[in-house]
């Protein structure tokens, strides 16, 4: 028979690790990001979204002027239509202002 204590220090062994597995449930804002509006950080909020990516939504909102629909996300690099499905709830693109032409 085996030695109680050899079993509940084998049973730690095996459930310590579990107990540190950091939380990998994805990360979701508690309301909608605004596209137009989000800084960096709020953006990283998003699921599946890093700083790079973050960092080329908001040079495509400055080149283009904001964004009049969340659908422009796809235009980002790194962000394809299945990218954009897990996003999409996520979502908000309000008060994009376009640059306004120039008059000649």
């Amino acid at each position: 028979m085996s030695n109680p204590f050899t079993t509940l220090a084998l049973a730690l062994a095996l459930a310590l690790p579990l107990a540190a597995t950091p939380d990998r449930a994805p990360r979701a804002p508690q309301r909608p990001v605004n596209l137009n509006t989000a800084t960096v950080t709020e953006l990283m909020q998003l699921p599946r979204v890093g700083q790079k990516t973050a960092e080329r939504i908001i040079a495509f909102r400055k080149q283009h002027g904001g964004f009049q629909r969340s659908e422009e996300l796809m235009n980002v690099k790194g962000i394809g239509e299945k990218s954009y499905a897990k996003l999409k709830p996520y979502l908000a693109a309000t008060s994009a202002p376009r640059p306004a032409a120039a008059k000649k």
